[in-house]
């Protein structure tokens, strides 16, 4: 099975079961900490990257696997946007808030966990890593994250994502 067909599975098993009304709704609240916190003027509006076919095998090569939707929402201030991406870590979805000024990650954060192993990810320590990350390669980070034993899935999702926001940050920040 596709990983992108499992994430897909994973949450529509969450919701026929009933269990993803609280992390629904804990996703959604720290989804607007994060951007509250981002924006100090105020949540922009989101805005929509549709996902093109010029696009798509871009960001297929960075996740190694076909994103699960046909767009992605963003918020945009000037040269700061802010990307909430899921991710797999080993069976189910991270979902991790980002926050990317002038092509550089400036926050990481991981809004809602849902893994039983690898959960030191959250944490500042770990995450504080990325902090002015960029993209100088195609697809590649300027620098090298520090791995977690016992949460290699975890953290490679979390690189994924961090280089997938610098992408998609290039995108709709050119002229």
């Amino acid at each position: 099975m596709t990983r992108s067909r499992r994430f897909f599975l994973t949450g529509m098993s969450a919701l026929l079961c009933g269990g993803s009304g609280a992390v629904a709704t804990e996703t959604i609240d720290a989804q607007e900490a994060f951007l509250k916190r981002s924006f100090k003027t105020g949540i922009p509006m989101s805005k929509v990257l549709w996902l093109t076919k010029d696009l798509k095998p871009k960001i297929k090569k960075i996740l190694k696997h076909a994103y699960p939707a046909l767009r992605i929402r963003y918020w945009q201030d000037g040269s700061r946007t802010a990307w909430v991406l899921d991710e797999i870590g080993k069976y189910k979805p991270i979902t991790v808030g980002i926050l990317v000024q002038n092509g550089a990650i400036e926050q990481l954060k991981v809004l809602t966990y849902r893994e039983s192993h690898g959960w030191e990810v959250r944490h500042d320590f770990f995450t504080r890593q990325f902090i002015g990350a960029k993209l100088p390669k195609p697809l590649q980070l300027d620098r090298n994250i520090d791995g977690i034993s016992g949460a290699t899935l975890s953290v490679r999702a979390l690189k994924k994502l961090a280089i997938l926001a610098l992408f998609l940050d290039q995108t709709v920040q050119k002229p």
